[in-house]
C-alpha cells in the first residue's frame, strides 16, 4: 500500500518532467524595433534556469539596450538603466551575484548568440543579469586569421572549422569564443538586432534615444518551435 501511495504521488512530477522534455522556453524580447524570439540552450543549465527565473520575475521589463556597437553586438541587462537619466553612465549595475562560466565547444559566438556579459574576473564568470546579442560581421580569409590570433592572444577557444565557415557566411565575433558565455540564440527577428546596432550613439556607445526591451517567456512543443522558427533541437 505504501508502495502503491508513494507512486500515486510522484505520478505528476514524473508527468511534468516527461513534458518538460518536449517543450523548451521562448523568451520574447519586445523593443520598439519589433520582436526577439529566442530560445535558452541545455547545456549552459546554470544560466538558462537563471535567465527564466529573471525573465518570469519581469526584471528586464523597461530596462535599456545601455551599450550598442554596429557590426559587434547590442548589450544590456543593467537594472540601473531603468529610470537612468540621459548621458548616464552605465553597465555597473547587477543582481549581487555572478553565474560560473559555462563555455562548450559547440556554443560559439556567431550573430545572433545570447551571451552573458561580466567583468574581468579571472574565474571569467558571467553578470547574473546583464548580456548581450552578438551581431558581429561576416569575415573574409585574412580578417578571420587576425581574429585567430587575437583569440590566442585573448586565451581563448579557437573555433572549428565548421563555426569558421559561419563566420564566413552568416557572421559573427569570433574572438569572444572561449571568454564569454554563449547560453541561447535568437531564432526569429535577426533584423531587430541590425536595426538596433545602427542607432546613434554617444561616446560611451549608449544609443542617444533610449531604446527599452519587456521579456516574456512561454513553455512551447519543441515540434512546434521546430515547424514555425525552423530551429533543431
Amino acid at each position: 500500500m505504501r508502495k502503491f501511495l508513494l507512486f500515486i504521488l510522484l505520478m505528476p512530477t514524473v508527468l511534468l518532467a516527461q513534458n518538460r522534455k518536449k517543450k523548451d522556453y521562448v523568451v520574447t524580447l519586445a523593443t520598439d524595433f519589433g520582436a526577439m524570439k529566442l530560445v535558452l540552450y541545455d547545456q549552459t543549465p546554470k544560466h538558462k534556469e537563471n535567465f527564466i527565473k529573471l525573465v518570469n520575475q519581469k526584471f528586464y521589463d523597461s530596462l535599456l539596450f545601455h551599450r550598442i556597437i554596429q557590426n559587434f553586438m547590442i548589450q544590456g541587462g543593467d537594472p540601473n538603466s531603468r529610470k537612468a537619466e540621459a548621458g548616464q553612465p552605465l553597465g555597473n549595475g547587477d543582481v549581487g551575484y555572478r553565474i560560473p562560466a559555462e563555455f562548450v565547444p559547440s556554443l560559439f559566438h556567431k550573430k545572433g548568440a545570447l551571451s552573458a556579459a561580466r567583468d574581468n574576473n579571472p574565474e571569467k564568470a558571467s553578470s547574473g543579469c546583464q548580456f548581450y546579442v552578438v551581431q558581429g560581421r561576416v569575415w573574409d580569409d585574412a580578417a578571420l586569421q587576425k581574429q585567430l590570433e587575437r583569440i590566442e592572444t585573448m586565451k581563448g577557444r579557437l573555433p572549428t572549422d565548421e563555426q569558421m565557415q559561419v563566420y564566413k557566411t552568416l557572421g559573427g565575433t569570433p574572438h569572444l569564443d572561449g571568454n564569454y558565455t554563449v547560453f541561447g540564440e535568437v531564432i526569429d527577428g535577426l533584423a531587430i538586432v541590425d536595426s538596433i546596432a545602427k542607432q546613434p550613439r554617444d561616446r560611451q556607445d549608449r544609443p542617444v534615444k533610449d531604446i527599452r526591451m519587456n521579456m516574456t517567456g512561454d513553455w512551447v512543443k519543441k515540434k512546434k518551435i521546430t515547424k514555425q522558427y525552423g530551429y533543431k533541437f
